[in-house]
């Protein structure tokens, strides 16, 4: 038995430790994992090669600095997660390992408003789909994360607003989806995990404080804070589509008036375009033709990113984000929209925030929510379970 203090607890807790920083990060040189766990070179050396030897980890030749280095990662066959992401007009899914190799990856359409019941039947066919495609062993399954286009309340599980997903009132997504495939369902709101895909594959990578801004149907923030997802108590941290623009302005989904959202996202920027390009525009429309040069269309992109721009620099003005990261069509427009934007934040936010702001289009497009799914099913397993070879058992659906 390990006690407290014992030099196999201390040993245990620097594999555990030194395991942690590799999951997170995807893969590290022994020098990097020594600066990011503050154990010494000799000590990471002799933990990677009894994780080695055990095939928890794997280590591979590469470059530091133009020197000879190894880089360790996640055995491939160690485990699998599974992302699974709800937009309002799509599902996707992606499963991948936990050296961070994206290995299976689906899209289809689907009306997500009109019914949870058949959203999540469609998530649990694709999910097999793929499983049975890729010939994965699912007990190798350790976990899923799940995105929908809402705020989850911290405390219940639930959907926090009805008027966003009115078929979902009462559902508890992360509860439903793990009763039906069996295995621990990890649940955040869409912009949550754009933020996380970023800063693990995209735009954030090696950056501790950032903003993911996702313009869609509505207008959302995933907040990092010193590397770690910042939800509030609430779990409704980041709702800057609702700064207060105007009082006098267009009455808001949320019941206030004037909000950022009732001046950027699609729900309202389309009819201002669409009575001369007609009904079926939609905002991938609007970003190619700007692009290939409609003064309309131009204009409107130029406006909303002005919009934008004054809602980032209140999030500067509060909390100093290094970087802030577009996602969405609308990152898309790439300067057409990113020019406005930091006009603004120059406009409106402190000189010294805006100074150390930098502002870039997201690196993933649409696949930003499903890969941050991957990454948060990757944050919340145990590490105990890596060395322990505890993986949860999977449900009979996949056997």
């Amino acid at each position: 038995m390990e006690t407290p203090g014992s030099q196999s607890s201390l040993h245990r807790a620097n594999l555990e430790r030194v395991v942690r920083a590799v999951r997170l990060a995807g893969s590290l040189t022994q020098a990097e994992i020594a600066r990011t766990t503050g154990l010494s070179a000799a000590t990471v050396s002799n933990i990677v090669r009894e994780l080695k030897d055990g095939g928890t980890v794997q280590v591979t030749p590469t470059s530091a600095g133009g020197r000879r280095a190894r880089s360790v990662s996640l055995s491939g066959d160690a485990g699998i997660v599974i992302g699974v992401d709800f937009g309002h007009t799509h599902l996707r899914v992606a499963i991948g390992n936990l050296a961070h190799q994206v290995l299976a990856e689906e899209a289809e359409p689907l009306d997500v408003d009109a019914s949870s019941t058949q959203g999540f039947d469609r998530a649990e066919e694709l999910v097999k789909r793929l499983i049975s495609a890729t010939g994965i062993d699912a007990s190798k399954i350790a976990g899923v994360g799940l995105g929908v286009p809402g705020p989850i309340d911290v405390e219940s599980g639930t959907l926090g607003s009805t008027a966003i997903l009115p078929g979902w009132t009462g559902i508890k997504p992360a509860e439903e989806l793990q009763r039906r495939l069996g295995v621990p369902v990890h649940v955040d709101n869409d912009a949550n995990l754009g933020a996380l895909g970023e800063m693990v594959w995209g735009s954030g990578r090696g950056v501790k404080d950032l903003a993911y801004i996702k313009i869609a149907s509505g207008v959302g923030a995933g907040l990092v804070i010193n590397g770690k997802i910042y939800r509030g108590p609430g779990g409704t941290a980041g709702e800057i589509g609702h700064i207060t623009l105007d009082e006098s302005g267009p009455v808001c989904r949320c019941g206030n008036r004037g909000c950022l959202e009732t001046f950027a996202s699609a729900r309202y920027v389309l009819p201002l375009l669409q009575p001369g390009h007609g009904p079926d525009l939609t905002m991938e429309d609007v970003v190619r033709l700007a692009r290939e040069g409609d003064p309309g269309c131009r204009r409107v992109i130029a406006d909303v990113g002005r919009h934008i721009g004054s809602g980032v620099a209140n999030l500067c003005n509060l909390l100093n984000p290094s970087r802030v990261v577009l996602g969405g069509d609308l990152a898309e427009a790439g300067e057409l929209v990113l020019g406005p934007i930091r006009e603004s934040v120059s406009r409106y936010a402190i000189p010294s925030a805006a100074r150390q702001l930098s502002v870039l289009p997201g690196a993933l497009g649409g696949r930003a929510e499903v890969l941050g799914a991957l990454a948060l099913a990757l944050s919340e397993m145990g590490d105990s379970t890596l060395l322990d070879g505890t993986l949860p058992t999977a449900a009979p659906a996949f056997t």
